[in-house]
């Protein structure tokens, strides 16, 4: 890693500036460098009184030199646990739902698996918006009702 670049002369390159710009100026840059050198850098610690010598990693890790030392990463997938809780769920849904009368699978089928919108359905039915919506909300009562006994 090449160090930062030189450093500018501000009083020189822009006399005109005051101190307190100048000074926010040079510690921004001491700033880059810190963020683009020093967290990066490898250090030693050479202690010549008890001649040891002390190594601090860098800060920051590449993924390149992690996946050289072996290291595990999290698998961003669906945790085994959810899947498990989800299977649970699913198949617990599909038997409420083989408990529902022909007509209420049907509505229900329509809205959540084909997608379709309350007022597609009132339009292809011929039957109101608001009859379709009442009787959504009631199968989905009857719904919740037949999960949370099972």
């Amino acid at each position: 890693m090449a160090k930062y670049a030189k450093r500018t002369n501000y009083r020189k390159t822009y006399p005109g500036l005051s101190e307190e710009v100048v000074e926010v100026l040079e510690k921004s840059d001491r700033k880059m460098e810190y963020q683009q050198y020093d967290l990066k850098a490898e250090r030693y610690r050479i202690d010549y009184t008890k001649q040891t010598v002390a190594h601090a990693p860098s800060r920051e890790d590449s993924y390149e030199r992690l996946l050289e030392e072996n290291r595990q990463f999290a698998d961003e997938g669906e945790r085994v646990e959810d899947a498990a809780v989800k299977a649970v769920m699913l198949e617990k849904m599909r038997i409420c739902l083989d408990l529902l009368t022909l007509e209420e699978q049907k509505l229900i089928t329509e809205l959540f698996f084909k997608g379709k919108s309350e007022r597609q359905l009132s339009r292809e039915t011929s039957t109101p918006h608001m009859t379709i919506h009442d009787r959504k909300i009631k199968i989905l009562g009857k719904l919740k009702k037949l999960i949370d006994r099972k």
